[in-house]
């Protein structure tokens, strides 16, 4: 193609006729969704615009007269194979596409794009099997791919080989998330860097460096919600603007002063929602796990690696594993199903002991994995974070409504995703095994009041409470039942509680038998009202009557098809097991007053 007239004057006719010339081309090649970069100066490769409007900056505007290999447009170019013939390249820009950038690839993972995927959908046709899925970035969506694949190629400075100005921020955010700086800090820290090296591409601000990063799908969902924990602004809900149980606003009270009273505050300000959930999508992260070659193989580990010695090393060695599978096989025929586990704790923000915050992150685990990469904190996946002050409690059950729902969809519906290892489309679904958390998160998570007599999940009601008289604390006296029947401590009176243990160990009690006694609670979430004294919650109707106050709720996990069926659906976190809990038998039998024993 003649592209001479890029040289040419603005106002002779070859110039403006070669202007069309390109657009033609630009159109018919690189369009998204009516509209192509416009490589005027003013623009400079950065805005999408239409025909009419590029033709008119280009008239106006000098063609840059460097810019002869539209790559940026759609022009492809030959490159020399070893065997001396010629393969055809898209680039997306000046240097030949490198399949080892890291950023590359990145950028490729984030967006579902195969660099191999033209020429292996032509082999696929050429052997009869039929084209290759179209999978990739589409309207929108790719308009940002084309745009972080462009940045990840542009160098950070002229002449610079080390960094283009995608690695450079990449590196930069995570060196804040890995020294725990704070957005302040990183402004400043930007903003120095940009005033210094002005002829880099080093964003303004931290604001616009962020706008890079939620492009490579690392986003959130910001979910409005009730400070008491009544209810999600969500859904049906999301336009309403106070809650539907306790009737309190849904936004913050503006404050006026003398000189701008509340009126004029809430004419020129933006509202402020009053607590705010921070939702991370499962959907695409799960996806996002079969966009990598590395990572999709491994998510197949738990049927082809094969357990010789019996031992169980995995959760996959499991009995409640294998009683899944066998419940659901339909789920358990392709390996590429994912397992999920749901943890969730309590934590301090402030890292001061003193002060009142906890904050509850939801995090899941990907149980297909091999142990040595699934328990790495690199393969957990954030779901949420709820806010605080205060724990959550009972009423956990409300922020975790979007996960429950878009875990149902994965189990009846599932997900299209793009297996990059067989270079195929499959339909993807998830299923979550069960939770992880300590003892008092096991109460919050499942609903079983774990802080009176009857606190023993597994024993459930069949067990007799014993409180000492001066302490008020409850004890636990029958953990005899668990022995043999012929064992000496089951007759020994004087060493334990005065009494022989004749009774047998108690019945282990299904997923059925648990929801036989919750179905019929009704609850309404929300904490107590402080102003009025008066509790915003009804227990309803328990079973059985005589301890209405032992179950609290029923999860919201029981709305999972198949959770009534697992066989384990709660589990206590080792490290409690282990410090909390032998630590202090420790020291209680070695009278160790150093220890403060609990």
């Amino acid at each position: 193609m003649d592209k001479s007239w890029i040289l040419l004057p603005r106002n002779s006719p070859a110039y403006q006729e070669g202007v069309k010339g390109f657009l033609d081309f630009a159109f018919e090649c690189s369009s998204v969704d009516g509209a192509i970069l416009c490589p005027c100066g003013l623009c400079n490769f950065r805005k999408w615009l239409t025909r009419d409007v590029v033709y008119e900056h280009l008239v106006i505007k000098q063609f840059p007269r460097n810019y002869t290999f539209w790559f940026d447009h759609g022009e492809s170019h030959e490159v020399e194979t070893e065997n001396n013939g010629t393969a055809n390249v898209s680039s997306l820009g000046p240097n030949i596409v490198n399949d080892e950038d890291p950023i590359r690839n990145m950028v490729n993972e984030a967006f579902g794009v195969d660099m191999h995927r033209d020429n292996e959908s032509n082999e696929g046709v050429s052997q009869g099997e039929g084209p290759m899925p179209n999978v990739g970035p589409q309207g929108n969506q790719a308009r940002e791919f084309y745009e972080l694949a462009k940045d990840g190629e542009q160098p950070l400075y002229e002449g610079c080989t080390r960094y283009s100005k995608l690695s450079f921020i990449v590196k930069l955010y995570h060196i804040k998330c890995m020294c725990k700086m704070t957005d302040k800090a990183m402004t400043m820290i930007i903003e120095q860097l940009h005033d210094a090296f002005e002829h880099a591409q080093i964003p303004s601000s931290f604001y616009e460096a962020k706008k890079y990063i939620t492009k490579l799908g690392l986003g959130y969902e910001k979910i409005h919600a009730c400070p008491r924990n009544c209810m999600l602004y969500w859904g049906a809900d999301e336009n309403r603007e106070q809650c539907k149980t306790c009737t309190m606003s849904r936004w913050r009270e503006p404050s006026g002063n003398g000189e701008n009273p509340v009126s004029e505050v809430v004419k020129c300000k933006k509202k402020v929602p009053r607590k705010v959930l921070r939702y991370f999508p499962l959907k695409p992260r799960l996806q996002r796990l079969f966009l990598s070659s590395k990572t999709a193989n491994d998510m197949r580990w738990h049927v082809v690696s094969a357990n010789n010695d019996g031992m169980i090393r995995h959760p996959r060695d499991s009995e409640a594993w294998q009683h899944f599978d066998s419940k659901n096989t339909d789920f358990s025929k392709d390996p590429r199903n994912v397992r999920l586990g749901l943890a969730s704790d309590g934590f301090n923000p402030h890292s001061l002991l003193s002060a009142s915050n906890s904050i509850w992150p939801v995090i899941l685990i990907p149980y297909n994995t091999p142990p040595w990469v699934c328990m790495k904190p690199t393969s957990f996946i954030l779901s949420m974070i709820i806010p605080g002050k205060k724990q959550p409690g009972n009423d956990i059950d409300v922020y975790l409504q979007p996960l429950i729902k878009e875990l149902k969809e994965l189990w009846h519906d599932g997900v299209d995703a793009y297996d990059a290892s067989t270079k195929e489309m499959f339909k993807l679904h998830a299923a979550l095994m069960w939770t992880i958390s300590d003892f008092p998160g096991l109460s919050v998570l499942s609903g079983w009041n774990t802080y009176t007599g009857l606190a023993c999940p597994t024993c459930n009601f069949d067990s007799v409470p014993c409180r000492l008289k001066h302490s008020l604390k409850w004890c636990f006296m029958g953990h005899r039942r668990f022995l043999d029947r012929r064992h000496k401590f089951r007759l020994n009176k004087i060493r334990f509680n005065g009494q022989q243990e004749l009774r047998d160990a108690p019945k282990s009690l299904s997923g059925s038998d648990i929801f036989a006694q919750v179905k019929d609670i009704k609850v309404i979430f929300g904490r107590k009202d402080k102003t009025s004294g008066k509790r915003k919650r009804s227990l309803g109707e328990r079973v059985p009557s005589e301890n209405t106050q032992q179950w609290k709720k029923k999860s919201i996990f029981f709305e999972l098809p198949y959770w009534e069926h697992n066989k384990l659906r709660h589990n206590l976190d080792v490290m409690h097991i282990e410090k909390n809990v032998c630590e202090n038998i420790l020291f209680t039998l070695l009278n160790d007053g150093g220890q403060k024993i609990t």
